[in-house]
């Protein structure tokens, strides 16, 4: 029987430990790898190409919705399933505008993640029932003001905001990513410029607004 291999992102170690455990009584499923950031997923995603990825939104460095489109961007063909604490509309639309497959609430029973991971291998998306289908096509059909502020900014763009709105200092940031502090401010100013924002603070407040990255 050829098994279903498998990758798991989330920086919670606890939520770890118990999704191995839920998986483990899978014999099909083979979990071959865990990863704690954004970062290190993408990396791992285009190391091993699993069959199905499960990643959280809310990790440090990159976070899973943007994860997810840039792994589907550069060509990874693995499933992705968010999982997540979201029960939250906006979240759910663009993780599968991002590229997604699947949908699932951290607090929903155990056997609707393996539900949802047998789904997505048949070429279905999955949503969880617990977020609202019609408040997901009304999203949708509606202003996709935020998306399009979103799809502005680079990948590395991307990493920077999210780094900044954890609270890390420029001088941080270029050395968890490897480059200049220079190189970090002029991210953080040509942000600034693409979206018509005055100050630093300015520019945090409008990535928790709009749901970008998480503080």
């Amino acid at each position: 029987m050829k098994k279903t291999r498998l990758i798991l992102a989330d920086d919670h170690q606890i939520i770890v430990e118990g999704l191995k455990g839920v998986l483990s009584t899978e014999p099909d499923i083979e979990l071959i790898g865990t990863a704690a950031d954004g970062r290190e997923l993408v990396e791992m995603a285009f190391k091993y190409r699993p069959d199905v990825i499960i990643v959280d939104i809310s990790m440090p460095l990159l976070n899973g919705i943007d994860a997810t489109e840039q792994m589907i961007r550069d060509g990874l063909k693995s499933k992705i399933i968010i999982l997540t604490m979201h029960n939250d509309a906006m979240y759910a639309a663009r993780a599968f505008d991002a590229g997604a497959s699947g949908y699932v609430l951290k607090h929903s029973a155990p056997n609707e993640l393996v539900k949802a991971i047998r789904e997505v291998l048949r070429g279905h998306n999955y949503i969880t029932p617990l977020v609202d289908g019609e408040i997901i096509r009304g999203y949708r059909s509606g202003s996709n003001k935020n998306l399009n502020l979103s799809r502005k900014l680079t990948t590395r763009q991307k990493e920077v905001l999210s780094m900044l709105a954890e609270g890390f200092t420029a001088k941080e940031i270029g050395k968890k990513l490897h480059i200049s502090v220079r190189t970090v401010e002029f991210h953080k100013y040509k942000m600034m410029e693409e979206l018509g924002i005055d100050s630093s603070a300015e520019l945090i407040m409008f990535a928790v607004k709009h749901k970008l990255t998480e503080p």
